[in-house]
């Protein structure tokens, strides 16, 4: 497959930031899909200090040729965050005909 499909992890502060990072991500065609997890737990380091907070998931089917160039930027645009958290994780194996969608569904 020629697009690789990945998944991107990012997390927000809230439901509503999710919902509007979501939206900006399907409108430019950056991911096929993304689901919002409300109510996670996060513990974390951050400025020397372990901080605990509530966040939202989001896990955003893509492609790994529009992260950096594209789907990076158009998150950052938008997230609240300093430092977001926006890491990509390898689709190895999926079912062939939901890969070949992510494809269709996102930017060429």
């Amino acid at each position: 497959m020629p697009d690789k499909p990945i998944v991107v992890l990012i997390t927000v502060p809230s439901r509503e930031v999710g919902e509007e990072i979501a939206r900006a991500l399907l409108e430019q065609r950056l991911a096929a899909c993304v689901n919002v997890l409300p109510a996670m737990q996060s513990h974390y380091w951050w400025q020397g200090d372990i901080q605990q907070e509530q966040e939202v998931l989001l896990f955003v089917k893509s492609r790994a040729d529009l992260f950096e160039s594209r789907l990076v930027p158009a998150v950052q645009a938008v997230h609240p965050y300093e430092v977001p958290e926006i890491i990509a994780l390898p689709v190895t194996m999926g079912l062939e005909s939901y890969l070949n969608w992510i494809a269709d569904e996102t930017t060429s």
